[in-house]
């Protein structure tokens, strides 16, 4: 199953626990997640929390941020032992963080601390259990060798200071991957994932992906990464079924030269220095193509042959009397609705 990122209901700082309300939300399908900014909310109603969580799945989500100028006490969630989401995050101190480790019914775990003291915190042995892992250091290098352990995940998002990032390549089960804030560090392990089908790159610096082979990726996602200039292996993504490049101010082109025949979404955002997107005659399933603040010339990209396949084009400038007259084409053309 998994946790429903789509569409999140969050209950704030509550003085008491509106089961009702919780249990409703979650028949829905719906990810619920009670959250705590200071103690002073959380003291009297995790007993009756943990009750909830022992009885609903991984869709109910426990969170701790904030606590500003307090360091927050990892012991308060062993009163939640029955947590099987768990967000530890927004947070600039905690303390007793080696409570984390002792959960034993987590599926997701959310963990973000600015001055996280425990670099090793995924040595512990219950924590090889999750399915989903949110990891993020910002002050200290967190050390990811210990994921050649954690057998089940199959949903990964990793940022900020770490090392051993190859350890990833150890994860059989992987099907989702952001690296965020994650500068230049070589993704050769990428190429062992045989499960993976989302990938994105956010933030950090990286010129390209080149190291990446043939794969049965889905999904690929560049966004904002400093320096990415260079997309020529965007044919060994044959699986591919949506991109997405975005804050990419120095690619400068994109050319599919061999057919993908799986492509069916490609979306190109203020990517500024880009003056070419051609070759998309190689890509039979593609129905939407989104192209924002380029430097491509409309005229010229509009005269290169498209496929049939394609039924919607939102190509936009930012300047209102250029975009309207490329709107007025494409509504002609038939690619554009009112």
């Amino acid at each position: 199953m998994g946790v429903n990122w789509n569409t999140q209901i969050r209950i704030n700082d509550p003085s008491a626990l509106d089961r009702d309300q919780i249990e409703n939300e979650l028949r829905q399908g719906k990810h619920v997640i009670v959250q705590f900014s200071h103690p002073s909310f959380y003291g009297s109603i995790l007993h009756e929390l943990d009750e909830l969580c022992a009885h609903w799945d991984e869709n109910l989500g426990v969170r701790f941020y904030g606590h500003y100028s307090l360091s927050f006490d990892c012991n308060t969630i062993l009163q939640i032992p029955n947590v099987k989401t768990l967000y530890v995050d927004c947070l600039v101190h905690a303390h007793n963080t080696e409570a984390l480790t002792r959960l034993e019914n987590l599926y997701y775990l959310n963990l973000n601390i600015y001055e996280l003291e425990d670099t090793e915190i995924l040595r512990g042995e219950p924590l090889q259990n999750l399915c989903m892992l949110t990891i993020f250091s910002e002050k200290k290098t967190v050390n990811l060798a210990h994921l050649k352990g954690y057998s089940r995940l199959h949903t990964l998002i990793a940022g900020g200071k770490v090392k051993n990032l190859d350890a990833i390549g150890h994860l059989a089960k992987l099907e989702f991957l952001s690296l965020n804030s994650i500068s230049k560090t070589p993704v050769h392990f990428i190429n062992k994932l045989s499960k993976l089908k989302t990938l994105k790159f956010i933030l950090g610096g990286r010129e390209s992906v080149q190291e990446i082979e043939e794969n049965e990726i889905e999904t690929l996602e560049i966004v904002r990464v400093r320096g990415f200039s260079n997309i020529q292996n965007i044919t060994k993504f044959q699986k591919l079924r949506k991109l997405l490049f975005e804050d990419q101010i120095q690619l400068n082109q994109i050319n599919f030269n061999e057919p993908q025949r799986e492509l069916g979404e490609i979306s190109v955002l203020n990517c500024k220095g880009l003056t070419s997107l051609t070759g998309l005659d190689q890509l039979p399933s593609l129905q939407l193509l989104r192209i924002y603040k380029t430097s491509i010339d409309f005229d010229s990209f509009i005269r290169q042959k498209l496929p049939n396949s394609l039924t919607t084009l939102y190509f936009a400038t930012s300047k209102s009397k250029v975009d309207h007259e490329i709107q007025k084409s494409l509504f002609g053309m038939g690619l554009q609705k009112n």
